[in-house]
């Protein structure tokens, strides 16, 4: 049996590199990849070939989608459409009518129509938080001290609320929902990217958090397994082990700089104005509490485990950018 399937957020690069790897499946007969703009590999910026993917343009946001679904007979949606950070252009409240109206318009499609099987929802594990009351590491099944309050970690909650409304009105699909740790590799341009990528690094004084990396070809591996395997529920993702702060510093060869609290707070809303690194409250509270979660439900599910540890992965990243030591 081949599947058709869709991709959303094809012109960012996991949702990329997942469309490219399903296209190359000899049991997948079509993948249609979606977005609001095209991907770099069809301008002419470069880009990450996407092999057989076709791209529609298409806002999540409209009824669109569901034409798409219809029309294509879309068997597998991949909803990679999940944007951790507002552009300087559209702004915060753009990204959270991306983000929830976006995945309830996929969602009211995937319901409607009558040959989806299989639907798996990218999600975060910034929905824990991050707390000094937090557990040492985090199940599928524990509740966040602090239930995020705004920003990309709210509309991730809200999207997983949605899903789950989804998949008790659907009980007939598979619906598979995957709470990665920050994305890490030699492509990967997020937030805590450029944050390491800086010579000097803002610390806040009396923290050194434990952070939890899962590497590009790890998320992209899990993401093709769930597309053509089914596995519902919830999972965590990320790579085995913690890296602290300080060592993630000393591994870039870039100098601590700590802070007081307000002070970091401070320097945190100046950057992001400057449009140097986006310090969001919620990546702040990531570098002073930190955040770890347990991965064995995953593993447990698949048989399989990540290539690349937590240390690895970072360590990978670091190989990308010339001049820095590992």
């Amino acid at each position: 049996m081949t599947h058709t399937v869709l991709v959303t957020g094809v012109s960012r690069h996991i949702g990329a590199r997942v469309a490219s790897v399903l296209a190359a499946d000899p049991g997948i007969s079509r993948v249609i990849g979606v977005d609001t703009v095209p991907p770099p590999s069809l301008t002419r910026e470069g880009g990450i070939s996407l092999g057989r993917t076709e791209f529609v343009r298409v806002d999540l946001r409209s009824p669109d989608i569901a034409q798409v679904i219809a029309a294509a007979d879309i068997d597998i949606v991949v909803h990679m459409s999940l944007v951790s950070a507002p552009s300087r252009s559209a702004g915060r409240a753009s990204m959270k009518e991306h983000n929830v109206i976006g995945t309830m318009q996929l969602l009211g499609a995937c319901q409607r129509s009558a040959t989806v099987r299989r639907v798996v929802v990218r999600s975060t594990t910034a929905i824990y938080g991050s707390s000094p009351m937090d557990p040492a590491v985090f199940t599928e099944d524990v509740e966040p001290h602090d239930s995020p309050s705004h920003g990309y970690a709210k509309d991730a909650a809200e999207v997983e609320g949605y899903v789950r409304g989804f998949a008790r009105r659907r009980p007939d699909l598979t619906v598979s929902m995957l709470r990665f740790a920050n994305f890490m590799g030699p492509g990967v341009d997020s937030p805590l990217t450029r944050y390491f990528s800086q010579p000097v690094l803002p610390t806040v004084f009396g923290f050194d958090p434990r952070l939890q990396y899962v590497h590009e070809d790890d998320a992209v591996e899990v993401l093709r397994r769930m597309a053509l395997e089914d596995h519902p529920g919830t999972y965590n993702v990320a790579g085995d082990g913690v890296l602290l702060l300080s060592q993630c510093a000393r591994r870039a060869g870039a100098l601590a700089l700590p802070l007081f609290s307000p002070a970091f707070r401070l320097l945190g809303e100046a950057a992001r104005s400057a449009g140097l690194v986006d310090f969001s409250p919620e990546q702040l509270r990531l570098l002073c509490h930190g955040r770890a979660v347990d991965c064995s439900k995953l593993f447990a599910e698949l048989g399989w485990k990540p290539k690349f540890t937590t240390a690895a992965a970072f360590d990978d990243f670091l190989r990308s950018r010339k001049g820095v030591r590992t």
